[in-house]
């Protein structure tokens, strides 16, 4: 449904930067503290600064979202409840939360803020957003990679409020499902620390040289269709950019979204920060080659100083953007009074002064109206002036002046004045759930031709969603459950994934290996049951209690969590880790292999290859690409070491049937194996 007006969502990493974008006409702006947010190289705000922050946002009409979008350990939990308490003294209207155990704790401490669910939730359906609504979200952000289409479909059927970003960065990975950073060094992009590898060197035989780094987005031309799909928030990305950037950016998006827009600002929003230009292939499903770009040398003396001083006049001096009615009353014999509206809130202001019998020329509602249209110099500009004179009065101008500054002053502080959001403390309970039973072995096969003959002690054996219903039949008489692992990647084909799930229920098929919430809300919905995968991003007890409560009966938890945060992770629902396997480091909907050759040449063999010739296997499932990491998760000889779990995860995905066999032996023999391997995040965690 057309929006009557979209709200523009602007980024601030420093103070300077909020005021280039309240100035430049942003609606609400999102911005982070020093805990707990995905830029946590910007800036970003103390307590103190952050009140500062929302004071001057809200005497300007304009919002406050805050990001804590990033995964939160239990230990970490007490400290974020903390900062959230702070965030409601502050009077911030939002929060935008990745975590999915931290929003639950929200929910109940602060249940006066609204809660966004970040685009770190990686939710790409319908189902999904509805999931997270029956959750309590008010609003979704979507991903960049949906088409138009796609995000048509969503706002149609859903209640919720959505958000896209119509400009910025681009990330390789789908945002929440990308663990090159954390792997390659530690520093996770689930956590706020990502070191951008992906804008090294990495080709694809026949690429590009830089196969996993996109030109930037930029849907600023395609304003007019975003209008018709009914999404609530036009958001621009930069919280790590500098202010001239986000002023221009917003005068950019402003300018389309109202009809008036500046080619000429547009060329400088360019210069100030692009990557080889932009991109809006994903919003249009023209993907390839063409959307992949790196910042150049002459990118970045495009940004030279006087495009900087140009475009930081955008945001110099105070803008008339908000509305006052006023109304002025002089009477005889009565104290001249002034009352103001603006954004819903009135002020009535009146001064020691009574007008006299004009001797000469008296006042005319002309002149006065002229008086009170003077707000120059402030955030406020006249619209409906009502004067009521009676005739042949006359008062001095300085009085109608000191009228109009004390209205507008007092409307300024009552804007300022929100009052807080309400805070309750609460205690996390974790659930005591000490195992001691031996540890069991699930498995996930990419072809049916990986199945081991020796499935001694293998509980779960996930198949791939491709399977033909007539091979379901065969492997009945396997001793294990069978299940289903549904693709992290589901973009605009939710339909086809239900249907092919609802065609292997009816061979007896009944459970759904889902790691993302796109597939819990599927597989909940068609009544299997449902255990998840590891890019749920479990990475805390709260986290595992609400998956619990949505009925998922076990839980692969994060890669990003070390042996000891898993021991001491508590939760009723079965809980194991990735015990083999190259672990997907991205989730990607535009392919790099196709970069250098069709899909028809790769034929499924596609890779990778980075500057110390390493190579990173490409799997191509269901429209979606994932990239492998070069050395496979081994632990087999380290089993003394897992505690506190019920299962491990064998991820196969280019292995061959000997292999598999071999690593499940290996496992039953407490051995090491032979070949390059890595211990994963286990042992050295993340930042």
């Amino acid at each position: 449904m057309k929006k009557d007006k979209i709200e523009i969502l602007a980024p601030a990493g420093s103070f300077e930067s909020v005021r280039a974008a309240v100035r430049s006409g942003a609606d609400a702006v999102y911005l982070g503290t020093k805990h707990f947010n995905a830029r946590a190289k910007a800036d970003n705000f103390t307590d103190e600064e952050l009140g500062e922050a929302v004071d001057y946002c809200h005497s300007h009409g304009v919002k406050v979202n805050i990001t804590m979008n990033t995964l939160i350990s239990d230990s970490e939990l007490p400290d974020a409840l903390k900062v959230i308490e702070h965030v409601c003294k502050s009077r911030a209207d939002v929060l935008i939360l990745q975590d999915l155990g931290l929003a639950s704790l929200v929910k109940k401490a602060a249940p006066d803020i609204e809660r966004h669910a970040s685009t770190q939730m990686s939710v790409q359906t319908l189902s999904g957003v509805k999931l997270l609504e029956e959750l309590g979200y008010n609003r979704v952000v979507l991903p960049r990679e949906m088409t138009r289409d796609e995000i048509a479909a969503i706002t149609e059927g859903c209640n919720a409020e959505t958000e896209i970003f119509v400009h910025g960065a681009h990330c390789m990975s789908v945002s929440g499902q990308c663990y090159m950073s954390a792997m390659f060094g530690s520093r996770s992009g689930n956590r706020g620390m990502c070191a951008q590898p992906c804008r090294l060197p990495f080709s694809a035989p026949g690429g590009t040289g830089y196969d996993l780094s996109l030109k930037d987005l930029s849907l600023i031309d395609k304003m007019k269709e975003i209008r018709e799909l009914g999404v609530d928030s036009l958001k621009i990305e930069g919280r790590l950019k500098r202010p001239e950037y986000v002023g221009a950016a917003v005068s950019c998006v402003r300018g389309a979204r109202d009809g008036d827009e500046n080619p000429e600002l547009k060329e400088n929003l360019r210069a100030v920060f692009s990557r080889s230009g932009f991109t809006a292939g994903y919003f249009e499903n023209n993907r390839g080659r063409d959307m992949f770009g790196i910042r150049k040398k002459e990118d970045v003396t495009a940004a030279s100083s006087d495009v900087l001083k140009k475009l930081a006049l955008l945001y110099d001096k105070e803008q008339p953007l908000i509305p006052v009615d006023f109304c002025l009353t002089v009477a005889e014999n009565e104290r001249v009074s002034l009352s103001a509206s603006a954004l819903g809130f009135n002020c009535f202001i009146s001064e020691d002064y009574i007008p006299e019998k004009a001797i000469n020329k008296p006042m005319t509602k002309e002149s006065l109206a002229e008086r009170l249209s003077k707000c120059g110099g402030t955030q406020f500009y006249a619209d409906k002036i009502e004067i009521d004179l009676d005739e042949g009065l006359i008062a001095p101008a300085s009085v109608i002046n000191s009228l109009r500054r004390r209205a507008l002053s007092e409307l300024e502080n009552k804007l300022a004045s929100v009052k807080q959001k309400s805070f309750t403390s609460i205690n996390i309970k974790k659930p005591q759930d000490e195992r001691n039973s031996p540890l069991k072995y699930n498995i996930i096969v990419s072809d049916l031709s990986q199945i081991p003959d020796n499935l001694e002690n293998v509980e779960n054996l996930y198949l791939p969603l491709s399977i033909e219903e007539n091979s379901v039949e065969k492997l009945k008489n396997l001793p294990v459950s069978l299940g289903i692992q549904l693709p992290r990647g589901i973009f605009g084909m939710e339909k086809a994934v239900e249907k092919k799930l609802s065609a292997l229920k009816k061979c007896g098929i009944t459970v759904a290996y889902c790691s993302t919430l796109d597939a819990v809300a599927i597989a909940r919905r068609l009544g299997f049951e449902i255990h998840g995968g590891f890019s749920l991003n479990v990475f805390n007890s709260v986290s595992a209690e609400v998956l619990e409560g949505l009925g998922v009966k076990s839980l692969t938890l994060s890669p990003e969590l070390t042996l000891n945060q898993i021991a001491d992770l508590h939760t009723k629902v079965k809980k194991g880790i990735i015990g083999y396997g190259r672990l997907p480091l991205m989730l990607t909907r535009n392919c790099p292999s196709r970069n250098g050759r069709s899909c028809q040449e790769c034929k499924g063999r596609g890779y990778l290859t980075d500057r110390l010739d390493k190579k990173f296997p490409i799997l191509c499932l269901w429209g979606c690409s994932e990239i492998l990491n070069s050395q496979p998760i081994y632990l087999g000889d380290r089993l003394s070491e897992i505690k506190n779990c019920d299962f491990i995860t064998f991820f196969f995905t280019k292995e061959k049937k000997e292999l598999c066999e071999a690593i499940l032996d290996a496992y039953r023999k407490g051995r090491g194996v032979k070949g390059d391997f890595t211990r994963g995040l286990y042992y050295r965690g993340v930042l």
